[in-house]
């Protein structure tokens, strides 16, 4: 018997005027993977999480998560999904912890306390849980927001460059806490991401974006052969630039 998808994206697209920032975009997304959407500046990636999570509407197409569509009827499974960016700021005078309580308040936890301690520990943000969130530095905010998004134990996670500003060190630390996470829960990780170490050591699926569209798609094994190209870098300046060069692995 099949399993919906976790994630499904039919025929989306997002007009601004003239502008198509996403166009007649589809794919899905089984339940369990890692998924990375990649695409340079302008690809349509933010716009895409966005959709996702409800807060913008497509223009057309449907979008629907643990087969819930989002347009209609998102409150039904906003308690299962969460979000992290390191370009989304949390109140900057609440403390870590302040943050952090509202957060798991308003997704109705039980045990937030416990959690809370829990996930401090994980990502090492427990020296600095009483401290002011503007105060920060940006490695920090990011750890932060890991946490946030992980407070309520989501089964659909959405990730928009989630080791940004973060030391190669502590990079390789959330990239295990990541790959833990979803074997220990079977959740589903969609993240954007420019960092293609991080997508070559954390994802089995890889969709390719360019000006709004899907224009390729596959295993990080499976592209690096479909192009040619020993480095998923390689890949990424090829779509990005649309030079054309597909290598023996695959049709053009």
């Amino acid at each position: 018997m099949k399993h919906s998808p976790a994630v499904s994206v039919r025929e989306v697209s997002k007009y601004y005027d003239q502008v198509r920032a996403v166009d007649t975009v589809s794919f899905e997304i089984e339940s369990g993977a890692i998924c990375a959407l990649l695409g340079g500046n302008g690809a349509g990636k933010t716009t895409l999480l966005s959709m996702l999570l409800g807060l913008l509407l497509p223009t057309c197409g449907e979008l629907s998560i643990l087969g819930t569509d989002m347009r209609r009827h998102r409150y039904q499974v906003l308690h299962r999904i969460n979000f992290s960016s390191p370009y989304v700021d949390l109140p900057q005078r609440l403390t870590v912890r302040e943050n952090l309580l509202v957060y798991g308040r308003l997704y109705g936890m039980k045990h937030l306390g416990q959690r809370l301690a829990e996930l401090a520990g994980q990502l090492a943000i427990t020296e600095f849980l009483d401290r002011a969130y503007g105060s920060l530095s940006a490695g920090q905010k990011t750890r932060v927001s890991l946490a946030k998004a992980l407070l309520n134990r989501p089964a659909v996670l959405l990730l928009d460059e989630p080791t940004a500003s973060l030391d190669p060190d502590t990079a390789a630390s959330i990239r295990q806490l990541l790959r833990e996470y979803q074997r220990d829960t079977g959740a589903t990780l969609l993240m954007a991401t420019h960092n293609m170490l991080e997508v070559e050591r954390l994802c089995d699926d890889v969709i390719m974006l360019r000006a709004g569209k899907v224009v390729d798609r596959g295993s990080p094994d499976w592209l690096l052969q479909r192009y040619g190209r020993d480095t998923l870098e390689d890949v990424f300046i090829d779509v990005a630039r649309d030079t054309g060069r597909v290598g023996n692995g695959g049709v053009g």
